[in-house]
């Protein structure tokens, strides 16, 4: 009998259905390490994150119908049912919660259909609207990454989860959730939820069965109330668990029923797609400064520099605000700007150039490669400005001879202390000179870290500057030598006149850029970090990249093998202790040992995707449990070393130079501390033996030297003494007496040589503590005491430390009138969020503020030293050389013969790199190794 079933599905009809605050939530958390701002301090992450999946979706799928369903705040049913359902949830972010205006006008303008039901959640409203869809022939897609969702997957309705970082999405059919759940119909994902429940919503489910049982249960019973019924063919706790708490069951099934019935009046036809509404959509994209989308939609014509300028126009005094705009309005590029570009091919152009760049006090210059690395790329030129619209390109011979001739001619210009040598991210030029014979002296100007210091929080590459403060579009790289991939060109294949003219208008610009940021420097306080610590240290780290130090990497072999003998026995003895072998690298599979087969822990703590939590943190506090957890901490220590470093750190040497040589940012963090990368050397461990014995591969370059190691001694605490002014902690220090001695001596309220060693060790938690904000409940947990103690200590520190207290007090009250708290030297740091309204936001922000003033301080007194240090060397005709920067110690090859005369001169460059009342000590000490200089 032939089927008469009308066919009512139609692949031409396809409906989108967005669960609105999921995918908020999840758009704003994915971006939480690295949030995005627009330059006024609105959080934009969601938006941008929810933007990008629309259009992903809009794009890839094509959907004829589409809508967007949220949550509201009222109760609804299952809250009536119970009370504690979502009871638990933290309030919403602030950031997250001032951008939900912002997600409503991006739907606006996008012309997509937001749905609200008060007493309905979106779940509720998505499921019904996908099941009427269903009966009127369409094909749904429901977006989220909830998987409550994959109970309403039918032949017509699917579950679609975006890619993450514009990764494949995930589209879940019948047969996919069926697999997943391990069950044989899709509404049993409800049983499955019902009994395992859910922390995310509060839901108790019953006690004790987790996903792994739960899908097990059902699987053997059918049902929650199948399991009900055969409660009898249970055993042990496991029975005892469900007969006690058989109605939590059944309502915990009911909590989780997404309800297919919501009393809506909406049409499926009237969710059919409309055309976006461009002017709305414009304006959106440029109040929240999406530059990047504006272009992916609207094509290369869009900008929102004048948005972005509206805002700097408002934060200057009206001398700067003219200045920011003495362009006018429609240069908006090379080919609207009246200018002068040469081109300089001839020994005799040069000389002329050099002598009119003599006359002047200050140039601007960049140079062309041929690649990114300076230690390899070949210059192909230098661009030169003196003027504005006024530039020069002085192109490289071929050959490696004439080109070697040609710089040199620079040379005295180059070391010329008596003319700025202005650029952008100069280190990149100085190093490619240095790595060909060239040496570039200070004063210099660097736009890139001038407008770091100036704006921190804002872009800082060239173009965007140019487009912020010129109203100036550059010629893009990618116009001269293509897109990035594999088949981008190289800049030697460009004609010689684009390429001229592209470095000449670099050049141009950067001039302006500087003209234009000095006055903001001034008035924003920042000179002093600018001109004495950020670009004076950029020749030093030159130096410092192109010396490199010398590796071991026999020994380094040896202890390769050591390891892997180390891994093998943790790894065997985790094995044992579990019964089983597994991959102890997966935190999957370990969670699964740890907390289901070893039950460590009743109620363990899960990531965000419903994982046991393996994280370092969460196995210290469980160390104490079983001998498995300090294996695992033990296996993962030795892994790390192993695979980071004595594994990586050969590979990194440089086959020319058999020497490392890293890379240091200056801008890495936004203390001031220096970052080093391709190697890093900075994260190198040496508290434990594992890490010291990588410490020990770092030797000299010959048997005429040794390895220099000369370290700030407590620098942070005598920071915080000075900044605070606190008479009893500056005494201290001046009198030559061990802090953390006369710290246990005053909050034990004991004298000085009653102090036990088990006083001093608390008292130094509490030092260093209190400068990263330490509250009683930290710092009972960091000494393992009572909090009564930890409180009797605090207290004690601020009734003998009382300035400290005055310190911490003042630089709140600062920040939250201004925003930012500064070093010594002028160094801002933002801190947004201390006048939050969440008590535990607003908390972190003030620890922040009353750190980041002596964390700054003290990478600026590094970085004055490290200017200090290698001037003095230079001056001083020494041939010991300065290799590393590591926290607060800096790293020599110190040559044999000058020791005695070359270590009071660095000791005393450090010493008084940042005059200050509390003395400063560095304790210096030389080697065959760097283990054994530190």
């Amino acid at each position: 009998m032939a089927d008469d079933t009308p066919d009512l599905f139609s692949p031409s009809k396809k409906l989108f259905l967005l669960d609105g605050m999921a995918l908020t939530y999840r758009a704003h958390f994915a971006l939480i390490r690295s949030p995005r701002f627009t330059s006024g301090g609105q959080c934009t992450s969601a938006v941008f994150g929810m933007l990008n999946a629309i259009t992903d979706i809009l794009t890839r799928e094509e959907p004829t119908h589409i809508a967007c369903a949220f949550d509201t705040s009222e109760p609804t049913q299952r809250h009536l049912d119970f009370p504690e359902y979502k009871a638990q949830r933290d309030a919403m972010p602030e950031d997250l919660a001032s951008q939900l205006p912002w997600i409503d006008k991006l739907f606006d303008a996008l012309n997509i259909k937001t749905i609200r039901m008060p007493g309905y959640e979106a779940d509720d409203i998505i499921g019904t609207l996908a099941h009427q869809a269903a009966a009127e022939g369409f094909e749904t897609w429901m977006v989220t990454p909830d998987k409550d969702y994959h109970q309403l997957v039918t032949d017509q309705i699917h579950v679609y989860k975006p890619g993450r970082k514009g990764g494949e999405s995930e589209i879940l059919g019948v047969k996919d959730v069926c697999q997943q759940w391990e069950i044989e119909r899709v509404d049993q994902v409800i049983d499955v939820l019902g009994l395992m429940g859910d922390s995310s919503d509060n839901i108790p489910g019953v006690p004790g069965i987790g996903p792994k049982t739960a899908k097990k249960l059902i699987a053997q019973f059918g049902s929650v109330e199948g399991l009900l019924e055969n409660v009898d063919k249970l055993k042990g706790k496991q029975k005892e668990r469900v007969q006690e708490n058989a109605g939590q069951a059944m309502l915990s099934k009911r909590l989780v029923t997404i309800q297919l019935d919501v009393p809506t009046e909406i049409d499926i036809p009237s969710l059919a797609r409309q055309n976006r509404d461009d002017k709305k959509l414009r304006e959106l994209l440029t109040e929240l400064e999406f530059e990047t989308i504006g272009k992916r939609i609207f094509g290369k014509s869009f900008s929102v520099a004048s948005a972005r300028s509206a805002v700097v126009r408002e934060k200057r005094e009206e001398q700067i605000q003219q200045s920011l705009f003495e362009e006018p309005s429609d240069e908006t590029t090379i080919d609207e700007v009246e200018h002068t570009y040469h081109t300089v091919t001839t020994k005799q152009d040069r000389a002329k150039l050099i002598e009119q760049i003599r006359r002047v006090k200050s140039f601007c210059f960049d140079t062309e490669t041929t690649g990114l690395d300076p230690r390899t790329a070949t210059p192909l030129g230098i661009a030169i400005s003196i003027n504005k619209h006024e530039a020069y390109y002085v192109v490289c011979p071929s050959d490696p001879e004439e080109r070697q001739s040609m710089l040199a001619e620079f040379v005295e210009l180059l070391n010329d202390e008596s003319i700025v040598k202005i650029g952008h991210n100069l280190k990149y030029d100085i190093s490619l000179l240095k790595w060909n014979g060239i040496e570039v002296r200070a004063p210099l100007v660097d736009t890139m870290l001038v407008h770091t210091m100036t704006e921190p929080e804002m872009r800082h590459g060239l173009d965007s500057l140019s487009e912020l403060y010129l109203n100036y579009k550059p010629i893009p790289t990618s116009a001269l030598i293509g897109p990035k991939g594999d088949e981008q060109k190289n800049m030697a294949d460009v004609p010689l006149e684009k390429l001229a003219e592209y470095a000449c208008e670099d050049a141009d610009v950067t001039l302006q850029i500087a003209n234009i940021l000095r006055p903001m420097m001034i008035e924003r306080g920042v000179q002093q970090v600018c001109e004495e610590v950020e670009c004076p240290l950029v020749p030093v780290l030159v130096d410092m990249e192109y010396n490199g130090i010398t590796l071991d990497t026999e020994s380094l072999a040896k202890y390769a093998e050591v390891l892997q003998s180390e891994i093998d026995d943790l790894q065997a003895r985790i094995f044992s202790a579990a019964g089983h072998e597994f991959n102890v690298d997966s935190p999957k599979q370990l969670g699964v040992v740890l907390f289901e087969e070893l039950k460590l822990e009743e109620k363990p703590k899960k990531t965000a995707t419903g994982q046991y939590s393996t994280r370092e943190a969460e196995l210290e506090r469980l160390s104490g449990k079983h001998e498995i957890i300090r294996d695992v901490l033990d296996y993962r220590n030795a892994r790390k070393l192993k695979s980071t470093y004595v594994d990586q750190l050969p590979a990194a040497v440089n086959p020319e130079t058999g020497r490392l040589h890293t890379h240091y940012s200056q801008t890495w963090t936004a203390t001031g501390r220096m970052q080093s990368n391709d190697p890093n050397l900075q994260t190198i461990p040496v508290r434990k033996e594992r890490g010291r014995e990588i410490r020990a591969a770092f030797v000299p370059r010959d048997e005429d030297h040794l390895i220099l190691s000369a370290d700030y001694s407590q620098i942070e605490l005598r920071i915080m003494a000075e900044l605070s002014g606190d008479e009893s902690m500056i005494a201290a220090f001046v009198d030559g007496e061990d802090i953390h001695t006369v710290t246990a001596s005053k909050v034990y309220k004991v004298e000085l040589d009653e102090v036990t060693r088990e006083m001093r060790a608390k008292a130094k938690t509490v030092n260093f503590g209190i400068i990263y904000g330490i509250s009683a409940f930290g710092l009972q947990q960091r000494l393992n005491i009572p909090r009564a103690e930890a409180s009797e200590l605090i207290n004690n520190y601020f009734e003998k430390y009382p300035g400290v207290q005055r310190y911490i007090d003042e630089t709140i009250a600062f920040a939250k009138e201004h925003g930012y708290v500064v070093t010594k030297t002028g160094r801002r740091r933002y801190v947004r969020d201390i006048t939050s309204k969440s008590r535990g936001t607003a908390a972190a922000a003030e620890r922040l503020a009353m750190n980041s003033p002596i964390q700054g301080t003290a990478a600026d007194m590094l970085k004055l030293a490290m200017v200090k240090v290698h001037r003095a060397l230079r001056e001083g005709g020494f041939k010991t050389k300065m290799l590393l920067t590591v926290h607060d110690e800096l790293v020599f090859d110190l040559w044999k013969a000058e020791q005695e005369q070359v270590l009071p001169v660095i000791e005393q460059a450090m010493k008084t790199a940042l005059p200050m009342t509390v003395p400063i000590v560095v304790e210096m000490g030389t080697g065959t190794n760097w283990l054994e200089a530190h």
